[in-house]
Formats: C-alpha cells, structure tokens, sequence
C-alpha cells in the first residue's frame, strides 16, 4: 500500500492541485490550465537537466524541485523517470543530501509501478536499508516510508527481503517512532504476501511487537488491519499461535480488533482465532473463549463480510461445548450452538452480553427474512400491472 502522496505532507494547498486534472469552466480557464501544463513542462525538462549536472547544490536544487513537481502529478512521475538513476546515485553519495534525494524518489515511487521497479534495480535498497540504522529519526521515518511504497510492487518483494530488510522493518517496530512503526508493519504485511517471506518475518519473532502496536493504535485504523492480517499469516505456524497465546493481551487485542476494526480487519481477525481453534481446539478454545469473542463473532454472523460470517459461524461451532453435529432429530441451528456457549460462561456481565446479543441477531435475521419476501412478492408481482395482465403476457410467450 502507498503512503499519501508526498508521504509527509498531511495538508494540501491551492498549489499542490493536480495538474493532470483537467477544469472545465471559462475560456480563461482553459487557457490558464494550457499555461500552467506548458510551465509544468518546463519545469520538468529544467529538472532533469539540473540532476545531471556535477554541481552538488544544483543536484540538491533538482531533487527538491522533482519531489514538488511529483507531489501530486503522476504525469509528472513518468515524465521524469529518467531521474530515478541519478538521485540513487545522490542516495550512495557520501556527500549528498540523503533526505532530499529519498523524497523525491518517494514521490516519483508512489502509484508508479514502473518506478517502483526502476528504483530497486538501479540499486537503492541498499543506501535504503543503511537508513534504517540511521541515528537521524527523520530518516529511519524516510526509509520506513520507501520501503512501505517499494514494497506494494510484488516484483520488488523478494528482493527486499534478499537485501535484509525485514530484520530491521521489525527493529523499527520495536524502538522506532510512532510514524516509523506504523510504516514499518504495513511494508512488513506488504512483504509477507509473498510466500517465501513468511518464515523469514516468523524467525525475527515480530509479534510481541505487532501486538504492542495492535493495543495502542486505533481498531479501525489501516494500521489495525495491517497488524491483524499479519498475525493471520503468522498464526498459520505453531511457533506464531504459541507466542500469541503467551503474549500478554495479544488474544485479546484480536479480540478487540474483532469487535471494532473495519471490515477488513475483522475478517482477518476471525481468520486468526479460527485458525487457531482449527489447529489445536482443545489448546486455543479456552484462551478465545476467555477474552469474551462470543458477542463479536454473533455481530460478524450479521454484518460482517461473507467471508467473516463463514468463519465466525464455524468458529462458534468449534468454541462450543462438542464441536461435532448432532442427529437430525436436534436441528444444530446457530442459536443451538450459541446457548451451548453461553451456559459455559462465566461471569454474569458477558453472559448477558452474549445473550442480549443472541437476541437481536435472531431479531434481524428475521427482518432479513421479512424484507426478503416481500422483495419476491414485488418481483413476482409487479405493482404496477394488474394480475391479469402479468397472466397473459406470460402464456403469450
């Protein structure tokens, strides 16, 4: 996933309008926006002739004017592709302002697969990763970010992860900033969609990290829901499920995430603990029970998405007192399924939750059911013709 275009800028002026989005009004308007692609267009021929030059401070003067130009132009992103070599030079350059040489490669990375590409095989993951270790914070923050956009690209995976990234990606998420650690999940979830990459994140035992992060941030974030989709990936190997359940409130955070996160989230949420049950039921079902997941999976059942009301409806019938199907003579409905549960459970406060709960998805269910018939009825039944009519146009055709 990128960042927002410019990866730093968090508000946007009257001068950072797109360029590449036409105005239609007035014929001064339309004139006004041909002036301003021709002085656009200039910028960019004097920025790419400014990159090549020895000079070091005209170099700086061109990297700060192509991180400007690419800010929010993706016309200008390709049209100044040719830079990318240059400014990875300034990257490797002892001598040069690594910042400013970063941005602009940021900039030019963002929504541009080809750039993507370009950035990593004309050599700048290896200056990136350095930067990662870098005691400046602003640039750790920097590098974080173009490993975040490099990483979207599934052409760059592996050779990030070649290049020793994802140690370091989880060192940030130990002792980074807060915008560094942030950045850092979200390339680390990037990378682990590549098959080959799961286990290399496993060995740097990244989840006391993960669930520190998945406690204090926002549940509805995208950083939730990256931090969630990763403990499903991981949570696919014992060694994941077992620091999970060891670590303190990481159920829990999943949990949580499962209740509040965007929709996203919670399917991977539901995937995780599901994956966990179906693993080693009698390990990992107390340990969910525990954390009080019977009234979030009864709201998934509802409105979660068709996948998550798949898992949240088969990880009841795991988390209930027999997980096997009875005879045909006792119909296993879900709400069989859940007061199964619930007499389990201790403690009045989440008991009564979980029924209350019970109560209402029963009530939807069969408002679902009522708006579904009465959808039939109009389809079969047209309101506006008469029942005649409808009879004879079908015994016409």
């Amino acid at each position: 996933m990128d960042r927002a275009t410019d990866n730093l800028s968090t508000t946007s002026s009257s001068s950072d309008t797109n360029p590449d989005t036409p105005r239609a009004c007035s014929p001064s308007s339309s004139s006004s926006f041909s002036s301003s692609s021709s002085s656009a267009s200039s910028a960019v021929h004097r920025a790419l002739h400014l990159i090549q030059s020895d000079d070091p401070d005209l170099k700086l003067e061109a990297a700060r004017e192509i991180r400007r130009l690419t800010k929010t132009s993706q016309r200008c992103r390709r049209q100044l592709a040719q830079a990318v070599q240059p400014l990875v030079l300034m990257l490797r350059s002892p001598d040069s302002d690594h910042e400013s040489a970063l941005l602009a490669l940021l900039n030019l990375a963002v929504k541009d697969e080809k750039n993507k590409i370009k950035i990593v095989e004309a050599g700048a993951l290896e200056p990136i990763i350095s930067f990662l270790q870098s005691p400046d914070l602003n640039l750790q923050e920097y590098a974080a970010a173009a490993l975040l956009t490099l990483s979207a690209s599934s052409v760059n995976k592996p050779f990030i992860s070649a290049s020793g990234a994802i140690p370091l990606l989880v060192e940030i998420l130990r002792y980074g900033s807060q915008q560094a650690k942030f950045d850092a999940v979200m390339a680390l979830s990037n990378l682990s969609t590549h098959p080959d990459n799961l286990s290399i994140i496993l060995g740097t035992n990244p989840i006391p990290s993960i669930v520190d992060l998945l406690i204090f941030c926002k549940k509805s974030s995208k950083t939730a829901e990256k931090c969630t989709s990763l403990i499903e990936s991981l949570v696919g190997f014992d060694e994941g499920r077992i620091v999970l359940t060891s670590e303190e409130g990481g159920v829990l955070a999943v949990v949580e995430v499962l209740e509040n996160g965007s929709l996203q989230a919670r399917e991977h949420a539901v995937g995780a603990l599901l994956m966990m049950c179906q693993s080693d039921r009698c390990k990992y079902r107390e340990p969910i029970l525990r954390e009080g997941v019977i009234p979030g999976l009864l709201e998934l059942t509802i409105q979660g998405t068709p996948k998550s009301q798949t898992k949240a409806r088969t990880l009841l019938q795991l988390l209930r007192d027999s997980p096997y199907p009875r005879s045909e003579l006792q119909p296993d409905t879900l709400e069989n399924i859940v007061c199964n549960i619930i007499s389990q459970i201790d403690g009045d406060e989440q008991s009564g939750k979980a029924k209350k709960m019970l109560a209402e998805m029963v009530q939807v269910s069969m408002e679902q059911s009522l708006r579904h018939l009465q959808q039939r009825a109009l389809v079969c039944t047209p309101a506006d013709l008469p029942i005649a009519s409808v009879t004879s146009e079908v015994s016409s055709k």
